[in-house]
């Protein structure tokens, strides 16, 4: 076989133009006799190195920090794709990187950069690559730690993330990180276009072209423009924003950060600011365990209720939580959070109006809603944040600022919008009818327990009481590909309740099945189409969608064993934050919910149910690890002792770890 020439030679003369010695960087490093006894050969290799860089070997001696990212593909100074990235999410980063490093350096501290990029769990709907989602969570978590535990010199992190699994990973990384000052730098939104559909929306293409309901022109043309900027997180309150928004409500980032828009300078100042204000921590001597707290993890829990947050940081804030060595919040925890902190937020997808990102940041964002909160007395303010300062003082500085009055000021101006429509009082939501963000539903198909952001349910299929009931066949499915095949093709009908089994972390790696929920939620009679499931949803999901089911289909569990027309009744009580789902009947025949669990208990699991063919060996291991770990509920952690415990190894693998060693 004959290779092409063009692969094995060039015409290019320079590639001979060789040299084989240089001068080397001029000056001397800043050593001290000090430096030469006491200090480990890796410190006084690492000046070599930097100077090796460029970096004027004079000012080597200069205090370290260190910023880390999910930066991802190659942009030209103008901003052209050299190489693209996976998504808009991490596409300007290096700028929010670029200026943070020019602020330490103004500072008078010497800047290190690293990075570990993330995928797109849009780019991955209905693909094998799903299959790595969330176990590549934990991965990078741990890559983020290695990378800083490899710089032993650094004095402090700045963590730069967007996106549903990146950020979610670098607040685990510097929660772990308790005895180093962090901050973190949430990445932002992109804007929505000015005509056309969000990128939640544009998701359904598919779906609504095969039902007849947009041309193939249609579908090309809004499609090409839903991302209308090239930075940012979508511009609905999926996983990425509820992860910024988290991220600010536990204190790692500055006050009213979450959801700026990328690539203005109002993004850009943040990290500027940011970087400022991990430098006066390390000042001060207040590092991530001085602000992590069960406190601070329970008003991050607030402020998602009052959002009306993404159901996947019911997994992340329990692994941030693990993380840094604090308790993991459970299911009973959530429940009475929600109970207490009302829904505050019109946002995508939720409603009332279904305003964008961008428009919650010039509300007043997360400080604004914070405001609220506080004088329901929800919130704990006496912890602290980066800011150095206690979340009280912040409020108080937020509530009389320029700032707030000025962003507040551009919203009417810029898009006509009242930001008190935007953000409500406690007041307005009630009279506007918004409910709490999550309900927890269990029963015979899912004893364990299971989720449903029930404030996001179409209201127009609520009873008189603003409850949600339905009693339907199930129209049951092993695989995602077939249950969208099925709602394409027009087998699906209102009134059916679709079950997608075996999706769990067992069984996909608990997949995103967001391709289900958007055709749900976008064709004209999928408000009538209740989904049950054992994996989970993206944060832009919204209907009757019920997920988390436990236990999983593969680890036995009953959903595993439900047959196509098995009759199902789901209850949704809205308002006290409690729900079941049930198998209550087979053909004609109906009955209770304790005759249907025995029904189940004596059937055996489907004969098709299997892990997917596809289930890569990394994420069977997650998948393993994790369940040792706590599974679901616990967040989906590594748990090192305990799954050394399910190995009978104990103390002979190494012993506890010691705070802050993570």
């Amino acid at each position: 076989m004959r290779i092409p020439g063009e692969v094995l030679a060039t015409g290019d003369e320079a590639i001979y133009q060789i040299a084989t010695q240089a001068a080397g960087p001029a000056g001397r490093l800043p050593l001290t006799e000090d430096l030469l006894l006491n200090h480990p050969s890796g410190d006084l290799f690492g000046m070599t190195l930097n100077a090796g860089m460029g970096w004027k070997p004079e000012e080597l001696g200069r205090k370290q920090f260190l910023i880390l990212s999910t930066a991802g593909g190659v942009r030209a100074p103008d901003g052209r794709p050299i190489a693209l990235g996976y998504h808009v999410g991490h596409w300007e980063l290096g700028m929010l990187v670029e200026a943070a490093a020019n602020e330490l350096r103004r500072l008078g501290m010497l800047p290190f950069a690293g990075c570990c990029s993330d995928p797109c769990d849009g780019r991955t709907q209905g693909t094998t690559g799903m299959f790595d989602s969330l176990p590549y969570r934990n991965d990078a978590a741990i890559v983020f730690r290695r990378l800083i535990r490899s710089l032993p010199t650094r004095a402090g992190v700045l963590g730069v993330a967007t996106c549903d699994k990146g950020l979610p990973a670098m607040m685990m990384a510097l929660a772990g990180m308790r005895q180093l000052p962090c901050v973190l730098v949430p990445g932002g939104v992109t804007l929505p276009p000015a005509r056309g559909e969000d990128a939640g929306a544009i998701q359904s293409i598919g779906a609504r072209f095969s039902h007849g309901l947009i041309s193939l022109e249609t579908a090309a043309e809004l499609g090409c423009r839903a991302c209308a900027t090239p930075g940012g997180g979508c511009q609905f309150l999926g996983t990425a924003a509820t992860s910024q928004v988290v991220g600010e409500a536990l204190g790692l980032s500055l006050p009213h950060s979450a959801l700026a828009p990328s690539g203005q300078p109002v993004w850009t100042d943040l990290a500027a600011r940011s970087a400022r204000a991990l430098c006066r921590l390390e000042e001060k001597g207040l590092t991530t365990g001085d602000l992590l707290t069960a406190a601070s993890i329970r008003n991050a829990m607030a402020v998602h209720a009052a959002f009306g947050g993404s159901t996947n940081l019911l997994l992340h804030l329990p692994a941030i939580a693990h993380a840094a060595g604090l308790p993991r919040p459970t299911v009973e925890d959530w429940i009475a959070v929600n109970r207490q902190a009302p829904r505050l937020v019109d946002v995508l997808p939720n409603g009332p109006s279904h305003h964008p990102t961008v428009r919650v940041f010039l509300a007043g964002g997360v400080p604004e809603v914070m405001l609220h909160l506080r004088r329901l007395g929800v919130l704990d303010t006496s912890v602290l944040t980066v800011t150095g300062q206690t979340l009280a003082e912040n409020l108080d500085w937020w509530e009389t600022s320029d700032r707030r009055r000025r962003f507040r000021e551009l919203l009417p101006q810029r898009d006509g919008v009242d930001p008190g429509q935007v953000i409500f009082s406690p007041e307005i939501a009630r009279a506007r009818g918004l409910t709490s963000t999550v309900t927890f539903p269990r029963g015979n198909i899912a004893p364990e327990g299971s989720v449903i952001k029930s404030t996001a349910i179409d209201p127009s299929v609520l009873d008189a009481e603003g409850n949600f009931r339905q009693e339907g066949p199930a129209r049951v499915f092993v695989r995602e590909r077939d249950a969208i095949a099925a709602i394409k093709k027009g087998r699906i009908q209102p009134g059916d309740i679709l079950v997608l089994a075996g999706c769990g972390p067992l069984g996909t790696g608990m997949e995103e099945t967001y391709q289900l929920t958007s055709a749900l939620k976008h064709l004209p009679f999928g408000k009538h189409v209740a989904l049950i499931t054992d994996a989970r949803f993206s944060g832009v999901s919204t209907g009757a969608c019920i997920g988390h089911a436990g236990p999983e289909a593969l680890a036995g569990g009953p959903i595993g064993k439900l047959r196509d027309g098995d009759w199902l009744r789901i209850v949704i009580d809205r308002r006290q934050l409690e729900g079941r789902v049930d198998f209550v009947g087979e053909g004609e025949r109906r009955f209770s919910p304790e005759a249907g669990a025995q029904i189940l208990a004596g059937r055996p699991s489907r004969e098709d149910l299997a892990p997917a063919a596809e289930l890569p060996e990394d994420t069977r291991l997650w998948a393993a690890l994790q369940q040792a770990g706590g599974g679901t509920w616990g967040g989906c952690v590594y748990d090192a002792e305990a799954i050394l415990r399910r190995l009978g190894a104990g103390p002979k693998i190494g012993g506890a770890f010691e705070p802050g060693s993570r």
